[in-house]
């Protein structure tokens, strides 16, 4: 299964990391074009290829690790080519001037309006991204990584890859409920938490 990432930031290198060393291919993008990548890809190895943003939607399932103010123009620009893909999204909101009101629905809802015809799952939002970097095996445990979403088979799919990466998925269900408490500002929003065996 290849992985396509669109955004090579923290988040996206840590993703991109943890993917190839389980295995999976991947396709990372930004918006500074192939040649800014060579060096990263180069890095991670012979599973790792840079293409356009294009090229990334085109792989089995798609990241998005945007800053949340490009996420309306990088999703407009993609959305036919996103039609019936599970689309992992990995975006918190954070308001680029910092006067933005803040948001009256959850991150991954508005993801979801603007790819109505896309599969969205929300995931890893809610840990710092040294955390991701970081071994998910601690001591006798694992790391914790929630995810919600409004498909079923779709969060299936995508918790069966983050349990590849070594982390323990916690579906929390639909979008709706669980960014009401992942995102940014909420609940379990930054929390590290480890699941030990019982």
């Amino acid at each position: 299964m290849k992985i396509g990432i669109i955004g090579a930031g923290h988040i996206g290198k840590a993703l991109a990391k943890k993917l190839i060393d389980a295995g999976y291919p991947v396709i990372l993008s930004n918006s500074r074009g192939i040649e800014s990548l060579q060096p990263l890809v180069k890095e991670l190895g012979t599973l790792a290829l840079a293409g356009t943003t294009e090229d990334a939607c085109s792989a089995d399932i798609i990241i998005l690790a945007v800053m949340w103010w490009d996420i309306p123009d990088v999703l407009n620009k993609l959305k036919r080519l996103l039609e019936g893909k599970i689309l992992i999204d990995v975006s918190n909101y954070f308001s680029k001037d910092g006067n933005s009101p803040k948001l009256e629905k959850p991150t991954g809802v508005v993801v979801a309006e603007l790819l109505p015809d896309s599969k969205i799952v929300k995931a890893f939002n809610h840990l710092y991204g040294k955390w991701i970097e970081a071994d998910p095996k601690v001591d006798n445990g694992k790391r914790v990584s929630f995810i919600s979403g409004d498909h079923p088979s779709a969060n299936e799919t995508v918790g069966k890859i983050i349990t590849d990466l070594g982390f323990e998925v916690v579906d929390l269900g639909n979008l709706e409920q669980a960014g009401r408490i992942t995102d940014v500002g909420t609940a379990l929003s930054g929390l590290n938490l480890i699941s030990y065996p019982i």
